[in-house]
């Protein structure tokens, strides 16, 4: 399909009643997809959580979840409806997240990949992820890819703050 950033689509906070619809895209999305228990313990009690769904006429397309842990955005998991996918919502979705969690001046964001997901690592580079490390055996059938990327505006803070990153 067509890359189309003028679909008129909103986000808004993950709640409870999005679950069903969350928990469909997530069947079809993934070979080991979490449990709609998941998604209810995420936003019951998880107090790290931060989820946004994103709606196209009151239907839930689209999905991210992270956690904040201190200084750092963990991605735990993004997902597109089927029909919706190469339309920017995974876009409009992560710069929604990032500019959500903007006020806790994160130092980076991560996430886990698996290797074969090229669509997914292509995604995340381009949007300025870079693979950082391995998770040996984090999936029951091969290992995850770790990638990381600094904020928007980061680099520039970093060096304000003094640090920079040596190559050995």
């Amino acid at each position: 399909m067509k890359n189309n950033m003028d679909l008129p689509i909103t986000i808004s906070p993950m709640d409870t009643g999005d679950i069903r619809e969350v928990s469909a895209i997530e069947q079809i999305t993934f070979r080991e997809p979490w449990p709609a228990e998941s998604f209810l313990t995420e936003l019951q009690t998880n107090r790290l959580a931060h989820y946004l769904v994103a709606r196209l006429n009151d239907r839930v397309i689209a999905y991210i979840g992270s956690w904040i842990i201190i200084d750092e955005v963990h991605i735990t998991t993004l997902a597109v409806a089927e029909d919706y996918r190469y339309r920017g919502i995974a876009t409009r979705l992560l710069q929604a997240l990032i500019e959500e969690v903007s006020s806790q001046q994160p130092r980076s964001y991560t996430l886990e990949v698996r290797p074969s997901n090229t669509a997914a690592r292509r995604f995340y580079e381009k949007h300025g992820f870079t693979v950082c490390g391995r998770r040996l055996h984090y999936y029951s059938d091969e290992d995850a890819l770790i990638m990381t990327r600094l904020p928007w505006g980061g680099e520039k803070r970093r060096k304000r703050e003094g640090g920079t990153r040596r190559e050995n």
